[in-house]
This record gives structure tokens, C-alpha cells and sequence, in this order.
């Protein structure tokens, strides 16, 4: 079982990578905070969080409220515990500048959220699906393949 945060306050957002999640054929247990410092909070297992497992990775919106993701990227990457953890931020934005900040600031990928159900679901099918593999890699003690060389920006 691998547990994914994901930092998103769309509720529509919400509902469709919930959608992914039960529809891929892995073991993905999906966490949901909708803000920059409460994704710190949860990341930092504090306060409300202090019980709450430590996700193998984040799947992050760029823009959401109260810190954006170039704000939580910085913390994350200063912070010698989470500082190699996942992070791939799926935003709205399709500018180029916007996922090269994003990248710069230590994302491991960049997707570009589609606006149609299906593209949707088999971008977050191919995050999700990436993470499980490189789990699964990783217990057998096999070196993991490299993120490049799947569809998600770097």
C-alpha cells in the first residue's frame, strides 16, 4: 500500500483524482488536504496529523490557498526529513514558464490538469501508477526506473 497526499481545494478536483484512485488497479490509499499548511501539517504529521501516516509521495496544486506550491516545494526541499519525498504538481496551467518554476522548485513532475474526464483520470492513473512501481521496485530491492522516462513532465 502506498499513501499519496493530495493538496487540492477544487472540489471537482477532488471527486475525480478520488475517481482515479478507485479506478486503478493498485494498492493507493489516498489522503486529502485542501490547503498549503495543512499539506505542511500533514507532511510534518502535526497537530490533527500527528497520527496520520507518512505519504510516499504528493500529488500538488499549484495553486492552492493559504500557501502555493512553489511555498510548500520550498519547505518540503529544506526539510532533511521530507526533503526526497515525491512531490508532482498538477495544475490548470499549461504555460511553460509555470511548470519550469515549478520544476526549479523541486517538483518531480509537472502534469497539466485536462479538462475532460478521461484524459483526467489516466493522467492521475499515470502519476499514481508510476509511485506503485517505484514502490514495488523498491521493496524488491531492484533499482526504480527512471521518472523521465514516463509521460509526466520533468
Amino acid at each position: 500500500m502506498i499513501d499519496v497526499l493530495l493538496v487540492e481545494d477544487c472540489l471537482a478536483d477532488v471527486l475525480l483524482v478520488q475517481e482515479a484512485v478507485e479506478t486503478l488497479d493498485a494498492p493507493v490509499r489516498l489522503h486529502h488536504v485542501d490547503n498549503g499548511e495543512e499539506a505542511l501539517a500533514f507532511l510534518r504529521r502535526q497537530g490533527a496529523y500527528a497520527a496520520c501516516p507518512a505519504p510516499h509521495a504528493v500529488l500538488l496544486d499549484a495553486n492552492t490557498p493559504r500557501r502555493t506550491a512553489l511555498e510548500v516545494l520550498a519547505e518540503v526541499r529544506t526539510d532533511a526529513v521530507l526533503r526526497d519525498l515525491k512531490v508532482v504538481v498538477f495544475s490548470s496551467s499549461a504555460v511553460p514558464r509555470d511548470a519550469a518554476a515549478s520544476l526549479a522548485a523541486g517538483a518531480d513532475g509537472y502534469v497539466t490538469k485536462p479538462l475532460e474526464f478521461d484524459p483526467f483520470v489516466r493522467a492521475v492513473h499515470d502519476v499514481l501508477r508510476l509511485w506503485v512501481d517505484e514502490a514495488r521496485t523498491e521493496r524488491s530491492g531492484r533499482r526504480a526506473e527512471d521518472p523521465a522516462e514516463h509521460s509526466v513532465d520533468r
